[in-house]
Order: C-alpha cells, then structure tokens, then sequence
C-alpha cells in the first residue's frame, strides 16, 4: 500500500504532494515502484496534529481521488469523517482505511450502505492531540487484540461480511517504542480472529528510537533517513503474517518482500 499524502504537514512528507497535480504524479510513480493499493489522506495523523475542517478536507483530497481511481489499482483513502468516506466511495474509491475504526458518529452506516468497499479498522489509544501524552499501560497486544476483535465485530452486526475487513495495531498511536516493537514481536498472535494484518511501520519514529545513539539523535534525525529501518520492519511484519504494508518507499519494500518471495 503506497502513502499518498496530500498534507502541507504529514510527518514523513508533509508538503511534497500536497498538490492535485502533484499527488497524481506521485500516484503514477508508486504503481511504477510496484504499489498494489494507493493509501491518499489529506490529514495528517502526527502526535499533536489538529483536526482538520472538512471542507478542507474534501477540497485536498476529492480532485485527487477523482484520478486515482482511473489508475487501475484499489484506492484507499484515509479519513475519519463519515462525510468524506461517502464522497470518495461515491467516486469510486475502494477501500476506507480509518485510524479511528469507525467510532466517528455515522461512519459504520456509511461502510455498511456500500456492500463493495473494504475497510481497514485500525487501534488508536486516545486521540492523535493527546495520544502520546499518556500512552497505554498494561500488555498492549491483549488491548488492542480485545478492541479490534470488538469493532469488527461491531462492524459484522451491521452486515458487513468479515472478507471486506481489515485490522491495523496502530504503530505509533498511543504507544511507546517499547509497546510497539512487542506488538512486531507478536503480531501472529492479532491473527487470531483470522482478519488480514495491515501493518503500518514506514518511518515511525520508534524506528529512529531503534537505530539511534542517544535521544539527542532522536529529535533530530530526518524521517528519510529511516527507509531502511521501515523496509526491515515491513519484511519482519510480512514475514509474522501481515497480508498489507502501508509504506512511502514502495520501490525498496517491493525488492525486499521480492527476497521473501524468493525464499518461499
């Protein structure tokens, strides 16, 4: 799944895209690096970003869409807003991927009402304002196993067929690094309730926790320079029974899964 974000102010590449023209072009070189799912948000998800209008929202992302879903791949957009999940599957988008697993106030109706489009239910501690002020406590595999089993469930009573769904741990949010590499360390155990794993990991700051010196290091390292941390953690995520990968670096995530392939 390739990052599309159409964001003045996403973490990773807040800005590079945040055009229609732009993100299009952005789109044609991820399917040429071998994307097999566009992912497009138009807001960002950071820890202590603020929500955005929806008029805003739906101005970023709607022309974008619109092109994406003559590409010839799934589109996935990002959001959490019910209003903007029906515009863009009205569009013809194909999948809705939302960190707030369908908590929003009409979100469910929505997927329900369109018995086509797949959905990514992901775990989020909090919200991305205060996320990271308080993380989790306790066994955070057990946590976010419970709540996802939970709003998939919710989703099913609804007569959303369990083919249409998605899980997501939700790397980053909510969690310290300590919980979030325990969540790779036992990402078979999410299997469980036999949903695919979609697994989040490009350029997660826990991943520059991973690779750095000392904190000082931490603050100041450039999200670019974690593609080869990401790409491990995409293979070591695929490789414990992750069915997606939500990456930016499609062309170096596509060579190394190759390398897996190879193996099987």
């Amino acid at each position: 799944m390739g990052v599309v974000n159409v964001t003045p102010d996403s973490f990773s590449d807040g800005g590079r895209h945040a055009g229609t023209v732009d993100a299009l072009h952005h789109c044609e070189r991820l399917i040429k690096d071998g994307a097999h799912v566009l992912d497009i948000g138009g807001e960002s998800s950071r820890p202590g970003a603020l929500a955005l209008p929806l008029e805003e929202e739906l101005r970023r992302i709607l022309p974008v869409v619109r092109g994406a879903v003559t590409m010839g791949l799934p589109v996935s957009v990002d959001t959490y807003k019910p209003q903007v999940m029906q515009a863009v599957l009205d569009l013809g988008a194909d999948i809705i991927n939302d960190i707030w697993a369908l908590r929003q106030p009409g979100a469910a109706a929505v997927l329900a009402g369109h018995p086509a489009s797949g959905v990514c239910l992901m775990h989020m501690h909090r919200e991305p304002q205060t996320m990271q002020l308080a993380p989790m406590q306790g066994d955070v595999v057990a946590q976010v196993l419970d709540f996802l089993t939970r709003a998939a469930s919710a989703l099913r009573e609804r007569g959303v067929a369990s083919e249409r769904i998605v899980i997501d741990p939700g790397i980053g949010f909510g969690k310290t690094v300590e919980q979030n590499f325990s969540l790779l360390a036992r990402q078979r155990e999410l299997l469980a309730p036999g949903y695919p794993v979609l697994a989040g990991w490009s350029r997660k700051s826990s991943l520059a926790g991973a690779i750095s010196r000392s904190l000082a290091d931490l603050a100041t390292l450039d999200v670019h320079a974690r593609m080869v941390p990401s790409v491990a953690a995409a293979l070591l995520a695929v490789e414990r029974g992750a069915r997606v990968v939500r990456v930016h670096d499609v062309r170096e995530t596509a060579q190394a899964l190759a390398v897996l392939d190879a193996i099987a």
